[in-house]
């Protein structure tokens, strides 16, 4: 069993030289730099689609505070899922399609993000002991048809957001369940670690969202470390684009390379660390270093890859880590875990230290 740790308030942000140095942000799947590419490559159209997801993304940040600053009435102990329609406005949630008990509907997307949103639920209920989001029992709504054609999908630190894409680059943000369990363990770490959105703690969120969000899939599908994809977004793109996914945590760097968006700029060794200030630092682009570092500690231990590297991270996550947290302070606190868990010495921690070699971190 898994002891609860203390919760913490959703807290607003803390100034620093990134402005969305914030411990619950305007998290989005696609990555500024995905888009930013897009805008300088695609057709008209689609350079103007990627500029207007950029400007949505932009103005939701700036009502980051007043979403932070919500509390919630908890419903311990039982799933509670609530599908909206924007009906392609901006406006949240929308109108009510689908309540938890209901029979699917005629809308496609409101039945993937209410079947992904409980898969997601049963994992960290069933695996982890957590009862939803916040282990409060916090309720899971979600919007879909956000916006006309909007390329993204994200959590704004108290519901899911999803647009349909623009059907040339990108197809509907339901489709992917790792996306949507990607996008509600940044929930996860909002209400546990409260990893501040910058620099290495910021790519430490991310991380983990990629992490749980494919160990979701792999859940779902009673997938082994060497049958899984480990990609994020697998199916997000059509097929005149050339990827597999937005990310991969088995070999960053190689998950999309595409004249529209370009190359994935992912490291998977920290002497690649991307140092510039876009993205607060590089949070979509670093995090594929301990991304890199969870799969090869998973490889190394075997099996199912949530059992044991994903108790080690997740326990990691809510009991361990600090909001400035960085990359070796974290592969020490996954050592230290793992020989708590399974004993000092364990190949369990062994594989956890050779892997945060591996990427340069220790």
């Amino acid at each position: 069993m898994f002891l609860r740790s203390q919760k913490k308030k959703i807290s607003t942000g803390i100034g620093c030289k990134h402005q969305l140095y914030s411990r619950c942000p305007i998290c989005c799947i696609v990555p500024p730099h995905i888009l930013e590419q897009i805008a300088q490559n695609g057709q008209q159209y689609q350079r103007d689609w990627a500029f207007h997801t950029l400007n949505v993304s932009a103005q939701f940040r700036g009502r980051r505070e007043v979403v932070g600053s919500l509390t919630f009435m908890p419903q311990p102990g039982q799933k509670r899922r609530t599908i909206y329609n924007a009906k392609n406005t901006e406006n949240l949630p929308g109108e009510l399609l689908r309540a938890e008990g209901d029979p699917p509907c005629a809308d496609e997307a409101a039945n993937e993000a209410y079947d992904s949103a409980g898969i997601t639920y049963d994992f960290y209920d069933r695996v982890f002991q957590r009862n939803s989001i916040d282990d409060e029992g916090l309720r899971l709504d979600s919007t879909v048809h956000y916006g006309v054609k909007y390329d993204n999908a994200f959590w704004n630190g108290s519901q899911m957001v999803y647009g349909d894409g623009d059907g040339e680059i990108f197809q509907r943000f339901t489709k992917s369940t790792d996306v949507i369990a990607h996008e509600l363990t940044h929930g996860v770490t909002q209400y546990e670690a409260g990893l501040l959105y910058a620099d290495e703690a910021g790519a430490l969120n991310e991380s983990f969202s990629d992490i749980f969000g494919s160990l979701v899939k792999q859940y779902q599908n009673n997938q082994t470390v060497d049958q899984a994809d480990w990609i994020i977004g697998q199916g997000l793109f059509t097929e005149k684009i050339h990827g597999m996914g937005i990310r991969t945590l088995k070999a960053p760097g190689t998950a999309y390379d595409d004249s529209v968006l370009g190359k994935d700029p992912q490291p998977a060794h920290v002497k690649n660390f991307y140092t510039g200030a876009k993205d607060n630092g590089g949070v979509h682009i670093n995090s594929g270093i301990p991304n890199y570092a969870f799969y090869l500690a998973a490889k190394e231990i075997g099996g199912h890859a949530w059992e044991q590297a994903g108790k080690i991270w997740y326990t990691t996550l809510c009991g361990r880590l600090r909001p400035k947290t960085n990359f070796k302070e974290a592969a020490n606190l996954t050592i230290k875990v793992a020989g708590e868990l399974y004993g000092e010495g364990c190949h369990e921690q062994k594989a956890v230290q050779n892997a945060w070699q591996k990427v340069g971190v220790l």
